[in-house]
């Protein structure tokens, strides 16, 4: 698969970008400088492996550009479909990482609004700011930062370039690392207030905006049913959302460890008023069978109707029947569509489905039958537009009314990310969200975990 993903690469040099990019493509680690200095970073090595390593820090390349001290970053789900070598057009060495926040070290000479010294996050999305869909504050479809031509073949357009994710979304270096380079820095960086740590604003770079967007997106609406398929950072998140707008039933469907964490951290301003209900989906039969399924319990638990909404917070690559893992192996389809048919045939007729889980490609035994039938809505809600929330989430956040770190459960070093990955996809020590600090970070806020070494 690492020789897969490396190749795709090569094709993409070999065809060429388009022209439409308004920044540096396939900047994904840096160039010897001439001073020799040195930073940690996490590097993709191949399928399967990735490690901590001593790289040229970044300088400033572009005229808007923006060199972060970095104080915070994470690990994500989206980050192990990088590390299984199932996102393509990776290359050994790249430096991951699309979520993080930090201390301005350099401005280039075009930045007018970020300034030196102070706290900035960053969104995962690299965004030009007056696009056509940057100006609607759709910052994760910009136009200007992406000029792979793979996946504009692939999905008949491009999504925005984003960092530490392959060279198929413009291949820019991440923020797993103690220094990162942003391009665009004044579109590209939230100002962190002086009231707000960095444990809880670093997650507004991703998982705050794609769990709000998820509901938001497929609309939850005040009385309704909600089915959470997956139950990691983004599902439990998205049903803390799902509560907020007024649902009256949240329904996790997940296994161990991450059920049991998400029945443990359950904001108590929701207990007695929002049903709390989990369906370990190990206990169950799947595909067409009359044992009892996921698709079966769910009715069970609405009225025998179903829920009026499902949101799928997992991804395509999870395959649970041979027949879809034997196609995935052999690249017969790039997802498995059965979480996709148990939400569509789990929800009530004319309900909503929304895909938030990264899907790469295309799928086979998709149950379009149900959809069309039942009049089933199937929404993809993309890429977060993290630009369209941020500012509202951090008001949130502000306020009170919001708590990241309800999801976090480790505070660790850049120095052990790499250890970090394997334990996160094993879901070791019940492993949710974790905030990883570098040389730079300030002393943990007041509900931070304590800091965990490997």
């Amino acid at each position: 698969m690492a020789s897969m993903t490396q190749a795709a690469s090569a094709a993409e040099k070999l065809v060429g970008h388009d022209d439409s990019a308004v920044t540096a493509q396939d900047v994904a680690n840096y160039p010897r400088r001439a001073d020799g200095e040195t930073m940690k970073a996490l590097c993709w090595m191949g399928k399967n492996s990735v490690e901590v390593r001593d790289v040229p820090r970044p300088s400033i390349r572009e005229p808007g550009d923006v060199i972060l001290r970095v104080t915070g970053s994470t690990v994500c789900g989206s980050d192990l479909h990088l590390l299984h070598g199932s996102i393509v057009q990776l290359n050994k060495g790249d430096i991951l990482g699309h979520e993080f926040c930090g201390i301005v070290d350099e401005v280039g000479s075009a930045v007018s609004k970020v300034q030196r010294g102070k706290r900035y996050v960053a969104s995962f999305q690299i965004a030009c700011g007056d696009c056509f869909f940057c100006k609607q504050k759709l910052s994760s479809q910009c136009e200007k930062t992406n000029a792979n031509t793979t996946e504009r073949a692939m999905y008949g357009g491009q999504t925005a370039g984003m960092f530490g994710y392959s060279h198929f979304t413009g291949g820019f270096a991440g923020g797993q690392a103690e220094y990162v380079r942003v391009p665009l820095g004044d579109v590209n960086l939230l100002e962190i207030p002086e009231d707000v740590p960095d444990e809880k604003a670093l997650y507004l770079s991703d998982v705050l905006a794609t769990s709000y967007n998820a509901v938001h997106d497929t609309a939850v609406y005040p009385g309704d049913q909600v089915a959470v398929f997956g139950a990691g950072p983004i599902g439990q998140m998205a049903g803390v959302f799902a509560a907020k707008a007024g649902a009256t039933k949240i329904i996790f469907v997940d296994t161990e460890p991450r059920l049991a964490f998400v029945k443990e951290h359950w904001p108590k301003e929701h207990a007695g008023k929002v049903e709390l209900e989990l369906v370990d989906f190990k206990t169950f039969a799947f595909g067409v069978t009359t044992k009892k399924t996921v698709v079966h319990r769910l009715k069970e638990l609405c009225g025998g109707r179903g829920p009026d909404v499902a949101i799928e917070c997992v991804a395509g690559e999870y395959a649970k029947g041979w027949m879809h893992w034997f196609e995935m192996m052999v690249g017969a389809e790039t997802d498995t569509s059965e979480i996709i048919n148990e939400m569509i045939e789990g929800v009530r007729s004319f309900g909503r489905c929304g895909v938030t889980g990264v899907y790469v490609g295309y799928t086979n035994h998709f149950n379009i039958g149900s959809l069309m039938e039942r009049g089933i809505r199937l929404i993809g809600n993309g890429q977060a537009p993290v630009h369209k929330y941020w500012e509202d989430l951090l008001q949130q956040i502000q306020s009170g009314d919001l708590d990241p770190l309800q999801m976090v459960s480790h505070r660790v070093r850049i120095e052990d990310i790499d250890k970090v990955y394997y334990k996160f996809e094993k879901k070791e020590e019940s492993m949710q969200k974790v905030f990883v600090e570098t040389k730079f970070s300030l002393p943990a806020c007041e509900g931070c975990p304590p800091l965990t070494t490997y």
